[in-house]
């Protein structure tokens, strides 16, 4: 069975995006790369700070309401939609609600040949790596850093904190059918 998605899933700054990157660049075949940076831009600003919406406290909490889950919930449906019409996709994504996201994105992909791929990166190099980058805001990664994790099963998991994106990506690659 043909692998048809990728679903990464990290806390924020533990290098998911980077490795998408190399797995475009390794794999044989053309993948499109979404990730949950993509719904929130396409987002009108209001829905950035509102409750209905996606909020962002000043130490890095993030809460999202029942106008976010609906928008989220077209959004997996459209990659879905992608991936059965023959694209490829590569899914970079933050389980919030740990295994209750993991249950959302499963019900929208259905029988679609997914591997699951846990992200992982002690949280003080991702508080570093979020530090460097200028555009989160600060706490952001330490919070995540494990709650994205709990009760998510995976196929396969990475360690960002010494791997460099290309030693993941190829990991990875080798687990693609």
């Amino acid at each position: 069975m043909t692998t048809q998605v990728i679903v990464l899933n990290g806390g924020s700054s533990a290098g998911k995006t980077g490795i998408t990157r190399c797995l475009q660049a390794v794999l044989p075949h053309p993948w499109l790369t979404f990730g949950v940076d993509t719904l929130i831009q396409a987002m009108p600003a209001s829905m950035r700070t509102s409750a209905a919406g996606i909020e962002f406290t000043p130490d890095g909490g993030v809460s999202v309401g029942s106008e976010f889950r609906t928008l989220e919930a077209a959004w997996i449906e459209g990659i879905s939609t992608m991936a059965r019409a023959g694209a490829r996709v590569i899914v970079d994504e933050v389980f919030l609600g740990g295994a209750a996201s993991q249950e959302r994105w499963q019900k929208g992909l259905g029988d679609l040949h997914t591997l699951w791929v846990g992200v992982r990166c002690d949280s003080a190099v991702a508080a570093g790596r979020e530090v460097a980058r200028g555009d989160r805001v600060t706490g952001m990664a330490v919070s995540q850093a494990d709650v994205v994790h709990r009760g998510v099963l995976y196929d396969l998991e990475v360690d960002t904190t010494h791997a460099e994106p290309m030693e993941c990506a190829r990991a990875i690659a080798a687990q693609v059918r």
